[in-house]
């Protein structure tokens, strides 16, 4: 049984993944869950949901957070810089699609979206040399989360 928040909400996270540049963004997932596990989450209460890129993200995390059964959000892609203007569509396209998802559900949306020149650049910020944003993305929803706990007993954040 999924412990409960303050609100009577179930302590439910969710993880969007990108299936596109796969060998990164598996790597942001595993430092993704691990740091939620670390944070407190039970891995039993934590849903991955893999869509095919990184445009898709918004649209998966908005409908999961419509369902009232997630407290957080963590969304994970890479975008990686071709010969044309798609890059900058896509990777836009995501940026304001999540932020737009937390703002209207009011749950806090990790966004660990990379924008690479590479799949050198991605992975070294997949867990090697330029660090972990997926360990990143699920941090900062894990504090989003307390802030707004906080907000909502009235204490100050």
């Amino acid at each position: 049984m999924p412990k409960k928040s303050r609100a009577g909400q179930a302590r439910r996270a969710v993880v969007a993944v990108s299936r596109y540049n796969q060998d990164v963004t598996r790597r942001l997932l595993d430092g993704a869950l691990q740091t939620l596990v670390e944070g407190g989450w039970a891995p039993a209460a934590v849903d991955v949901v893999w869509v095919p890129g990184a445009f898709e993200l918004p649209l998966a995390v908005d409908r999961a957070l419509a369902t009232g059964r997630y407290r957080l959000a963590v969304a994970l892609g890479t975008v990686i810089r071709g010969e044309t203007a798609h890059f900058e569509y896509v990777a836009g396209a995501a940026t304001t699609g999540l932020e737009a998802a937390a703002r209207m559900r009011g749950i806090p949306v990790g966004f660990g979206v990379l924008t690479c020149d590479t799949e050198e650049q991605a992975l070294a910020r997949a867990g090697g040399a330029a660090g972990h944003k997926g360990v990143e993305a699920a941090l900062a929803a894990l504090e989003m989360r307390r802030v707004l706990d906080g907000l909502e007993d009235g204490a100050s954040a």
